[in-house]
């Protein structure tokens, strides 16, 4: 009977004692993950300080979602807190108190924004670089000269946190981006952006945000990673389910414009067209140019 009873103690310890095994091999693979440091050489990049730069440099970071992220004055905000995941906090911006403003160089904002490092090397939790990396020189240099503009904002903000969860969901979901700046060719010479005009290629240039929603073929589905209550991403593709092609470019320049298209209304807490409203005429035809220009896709095939 004694040696019955050990075997059952040793199987219930094994059947128990496996999975927190496990659950602590993973928390220490991400703990490793956002532990490694990176060495970046920044891009040069020229901050002009003439007025027109200054507000382009704005609808740029308008129309990119940095504003949605950071706040109206640059001050940070509580973007997630999921006690599964973490929170995830953007920094303030200001030279205010708790800001970073006054301690960062602008080549540490050029690693930050468009590598995702922190200043000693280290990756930043959910910092869309994956996108901000094929940022012209040009427009990057417009966003930090309207940013170095803004007046001072007393707000400290806490660093981005993961939960023990969090870290173990980091390494079984693939399909949630928590470290972008592991996705991000950061030896290669900088991508060349794009002519600025009406065409599909300048269009995608704009819409690059638009993959972590709707997915990297744009043609939606289930957003992996975020709250069950949120609705599918549509299909961005003239594929079946996608509506572009039935709205036309008129239509869908109106929907970006004012969030509601033939009364259907869009949830800007969901699809952020606050953001690209911010946008010209000619950009959003770039994009739905770009949009229709996709091989077709059915819905959620991502």
């Amino acid at each position: 009977m004694k040696a019955i009873l050990k075997r059952v103690g040793i199987a219930l310890g094994v059947v128990i004692g496996l999975p927190v095994f496990v659950l602590l091999v993973l928390y220490g693979m991400g703990q490793a993950r956002l532990s490694k440091t990176y060495e970046i050489s920044a891009e040069i990049v020229t901050i002009p300080n003439d007025a027109e730069s200054l507000l382009e440099g704005k609808r740029i970071f308008q129309y990119r979602g940095c504003e949605a992220c950071h706040g109206e004055k640059l001050q940070g905000l509580i973007y997630l807190d999921n006690p599964a995941i973490g929170r995830v906090i953007t920094p303030n911006l200001t030279t205010g108190q708790g800001g970073i403003g006054a301690q960062r160089t602008d080549e540490d904002l050029v690693r930050a924004i468009k590598h995702g490092i922190r200043t000693d090397g280290t990756p930043l939790l959910f910092m869309p670089s994956t996108e901000f990396y094929f940022l012209s020189g040009t427009d990057l240099g417009k966003v930090l000269a309207y940013i170095r503009s803004i007046p001072p904002v007393d707000n400290e903000t806490p660093p981005s946190s993961l939960s023990f969860t969090g870290f173990v969901v980091m390494n079984i979901v693939k399909d949630i981006t928590f470290i972008p700046a592991e996705l991000i060719p950061h030896n290669d010479s900088p991508p060349i952006a794009p002519v600025r005009g009406v065409t599909a290629q300048y269009g995608e240039y704009l819409s690059m945000s638009c993959k972590v929603c709707h997915g990297l073929t744009l043609s939606g589905g289930k957003i992996p990673g975020f709250p069950a209550e949120w609705s599918a991403a549509p299909n961005l593709t003239s594929g079946k389910g996608g509506r572009l092609p039935q709205w036309g470019e008129a239509g869908f320049m109106e929907i970006i414009r004012n969030g509601e298209k033939h009364g259907r209304r869009i949830n800007s807490s969901y699809m952020p067209w606050k953001s690209y409203r911010h946008m010209t005429d000619d950009e959003l035809r770039a994009v739905y140019m770009y949009l229709m220009s996709l091989p077709p896709r059915d819905f959620g095939r991502r």
